[in-house]
């Protein structure tokens, strides 16, 4: 286990992930698309904003809580769905969903998750968890993850609508990415193609060529809504175009993403696009972001333009590698703790005080 005291930042965690994981899984995790220039992005993005800090307004006190989908949550950041985690500590996503629920904050558990849905539901009770769900050829199976979802008490449905394939990353070919020999994809346990194994490029990609239906139109989120009634989360968003397309299906909240830039390189970081989004979508439904948040300044930037929640992926990868539960709970943490900084130094008591015209690019001021 590491000393904990090393580590002051979520950078800390990532550095020494990279010296602890197999080759095989840390590539997986920290990797992104094609030459990864979006992977850059989604970090450089926020790093052009400004935050415009307003003085003498009391904040003796400050409150971070809010609601998301009817839920109560301690902070306005949660937990994004990251598949196979037991690569990481054997704990897997077990570890992180009971940390999520410390926190008193979301969890989301990935369809190709290393730990099964009833698995997670017992071992964090209390945890608000949502479920991030792929829609497969066969229908039939996709049905049967919702219906269990729901029996073990999940709150929501993340339907991944950027995915009809993985994208090109070039690691896992280089790999010949496969899951572990004593790991299988839980959910799918011994009556599913239930592990992920190369023929001799990414076995990860194989997978979801041979999985998931890639025919998907915004009548499926229609069909979806039929058989469930769960909120529905749409992700993968990038456009206002479809912000729209999806408030128009009739989904409860969109989560602006590109997916950890592991999809389509050289695409926007969704930070850049998050403000279009707020203004097509017009309070008609809730907006969360996920990528490239490593830090509170960044939670705070993203509220600003308009997310009501924001998620965190690799990061509590990097704090399960480096001590399970703990770790991750020690993630949250120093979020939470920077995030109240930020909220403090800038003039906000409450997550309301945080307005748009506190956050600006940096071509707004002079270049001295």
């Amino acid at each position: 286990m590491p000393e904990s005291h090393k580590f002051v930042c979520l950078d800390d965690y990532e550095k020494h992930a990279s010296t602890v994981l197999p080759r095989n899984a840390l590539d997986y995790y920290a990797s992104g698309a094609g030459r990864e220039h979006t992977l850059k992005l989604n970090r450089n993005a926020f790093k052009v904003l400004r935050i415009r800090p307003r003085m003498m307004r009391n904040v003796s006190k400050r409150e971070m809580s809010t609601t998301v989908l009817g839920n109560c949550v301690s902070v306005p950041f949660g937990i994004a769905p990251t598949a196979m985690q037991r690569m990481a500590h054997q704990d897997g996503e077990c570890a992180t969903a009971r940390a999520a629920g410390m926190m008193g904050t979301i969890f989301t558990l990935s369809t190709l998750s290393t730990s099964s849905i009833e698995e997670v539901a017992e071992a964090a009770p209390s945890t608000i968890k949502w479920f991030q769900l792929y829609i497969y050829k066969d229908r039939a199976v996709t049905e049967d993850l919702v219906r269990r979802a729901e029996k073990a008490g999940f709150k929501a449905l993340v339907l991944t609508v950027d995915a009809p394939m993985f994208g090109i990353r070039d690691a896992d070919i280089r790999n010949k990415f496969s899951l572990p020999p004593h790991l299988m994809l839980a959910n799918f346990r011994g009556v599913f193609a239930d592990s992920v194994q190369s023929s001799g490029g990414s076995g990860i990609n194989e997978y979801v060529k041979n999985m998931f239906d890639a025919s998907l139109t915004w009548n499926d989120v229609k069909w979806l809504k039929s058989i469930t009634s769960l909120p529905i989360v749409v992700k993968g968003i990038l456009t206002a175009e479809d912000a729209v397309m999806a408030v128009d299906s009739g989904v409860d909240a969109i989560q602006v993403s590109n997916h950890g830039a592991r999809q389509l390189d050289c695409t926007p970081a969704p930070i850049e696009v998050l403000p279009e989004i707020v203004h097509a979508v017009n309070d008609r439904c809730e907006i969360y972001l996920d990528g490239g948040v490593r830090e509170g300044i960044d939670v705070f930037k993203a509220l600003a333009l308009g997310a009501k929640m924001v998620f965190i992926g690799r990061p509590a990868i990097w704090g399960l590698a480096a001590s399970g539960q703990e770790g991750v709970k020690e993630v949250l943490d120093i979020l939470k703790c920077e995030f109240d900084h930020a909220m403090a130094l800038s003039g906000c008591a409450k997550l309301g005080d945080i307005q748009r015209d506190m956050v600006v690019p940096d071509t707004q001021y002079c270049k001295l």
